[in-house]
């Protein structure tokens, strides 16, 4: 037997013993069903996902206070994966800047073979545990910062070698899995392994197991985010508003926290720079631009601080 045949061999047995490989003999004939006995077996599947989410929620939670005091900080936040994980984690961390105006470099998405891995798939590169060490190196990672290594399978090396190369700096490590007793899970600080079991179409984990990674990342970051005062309620308070959707999205959002009319929105908009948060401390605060903006500084930008802060002004 080759060295490359030994090697295959053992990754064959490897996937066999992953929950997310196992083959489901049930839908052996799912080709032979009607579309809409297929998409309901489908949609069946998907509806145990948050359950299995929930299972993990006390780890979720503390793994997002630990980010959330990194960040508080000055670290970064920065997803690590392969293929449809790496996806997931670039997705997520491309959706901070115009929900919550944090810096592009702040929450950050690598996946294995860089950008082009995005739209194709890149030959061996979830193979190299050497090819995270590089990325990190070259994003300049520090003991600041938050690495999240997300692999369905929990044994991609691309992952596994991020949790490895950042824990060894001294950087927070979370290791997102769908299989139980993951090698990712293990090499992390916070391992998370949310078990959805086996796909319909097998191995794909790009369903069950992609819709977790999924709800998980919302997770991570949005109440990352809620940690870090980039909301006010439930409202958006840090939005940036780079198109004519954001920008109606904004004037509601100052409408919403403060009842205030329409011109009293657009001149607290007009004086704090288009800036939500600041034109809400005004209104609320009765504060001017300039004294919103050092008071919200002064608070590290959690709004309710400010405006307490506002009323002993």
């Amino acid at each position: 037997m080759t060295s490359s045949t030994a090697d295959h061999t053992g990754l064959r047995a490897e996937l066999d013993a992953l929950t997310t490989e196992a083959f489901r003999p049930e839908f052996a004939d799912i080709d032979r069903r009607s579309t809409l006995d297929i998409a309901r077996t489908m949609n069946g599947e998907d509806a145990a996902v948050p359950a299995a989410v929930a299972a993990q929620l006390p780890r979720i939670a503390a793994a997002i206070d630990a980010t959330a005091e990194r960040m508080a900080r000055g670290g970064r936040l920065v997803y690590a994966g392969a293929g449809t994980a790496g996806r997931l984690g670039v997705l997520d961390a491309s959706e901070c800047p115009p929900t919550f105006n944090t810096d592009p470099a702040e929450v950050l998405g690598l996946i294995a073979g860089g950008p082009p891995a995005m739209v194709t798939a890149v030959e061996g590169a979830e193979d190299s545990k050497d090819l995270a060490a590089e990325d990190l190196t070259a994003i300049r990672l520090t003991g600041q910062d938050t690495v999240v290594g997300i692999s369905a399978s929990g044994r991609t090396p691309y992952a596994i070698g991020a949790v490895e190369h950042a824990r060894a700096l001294g950087a927070l490590t979370i290791g997102l899995s769908c299989n139980a007793g993951s090698a990712l899970a293990a090499a992390a600080e916070h391992g998370i392994e949310v078990v959805v079991g086996p796909e319909l179409l097998t191995g794909s984990t790009r369903l069950k197991a992609g819709t977790a990674q999924k709800l998980v990342l919302n997770m991570l970051s949005t109440i990352t985010m809620i940690r870090l005062g980039k909301t006010y309620g439930n409202l958006m308070v840090d939005v940036r508003a780079t198109n004519d959707k954001l920008r109606a999205r904004s004037r509601r959002i100052v409408a919403l926290a403060t009842g205030a009319a329409e011109p009293e929105i657009e001149a607290a908009l007009a004086a704090t720079n288009g800036e939500v948060k600041n034109a809400i401390l005004t209104l609320l605060g009765k504060v001017d631009g300039p004294t919103a903006a050092l008071l919200l500084e002064k608070s590290h930008g959690h709004l309710r601080d400010a405006l307490e802060a506002a009323g002993n002004h």
